[in-house]
């Protein structure tokens, strides 16, 4: 089992989770953070530190569709094991629904 980053992340970017995470397993886009599958450990920690709720286990339906996006962006983009300030309009965006089709970006973020 796995946790997942789902669209609630996109445009937001909090960092809270990169923090706590024992493993490193998170990587970080041009405006959302993805969790690596084959690294995660299934400890759980991020899950209550994400302060959107955009972070699911894989055993949660709703989380199917993401774990795919995660396994694949998080071969391409830069690992993050520290905090960040969140993007801009993060507060804003946080409860906008449809962000992927919106806003997502295939582009790398910076990591560390």
């Amino acid at each position: 089992m796995t946790f997942v980053v789902t669209d609630v992340c996109i445009k937001c970017k909090y960092t809270d989770c990169v923090e706590v995470c024992p493993v490193d397993c998170f990587y970080e886009g041009e405006n959302m953070l993805v969790i690596s599958p084959d690294e995660c450990i299934d400890c759980g920690v991020c899950e209550p530190e994400c302060p959107i709720e955009a972070i699911l286990p894989d055993s949660d339906e709703k989380a199917d569709k993401w774990l795919e996006l995660n396994k694949e962006y998080s071969e391409k983009w830069p690992n993050i094991t520290g905090t960040k300030e969140p993007m801009p309009d993060a507060d804003a965006l946080k409860d906008e629904e449809g962000k992927l089709e919106k806003y997502f970006s295939a582009e790398p973020g910076e990591g560390d």
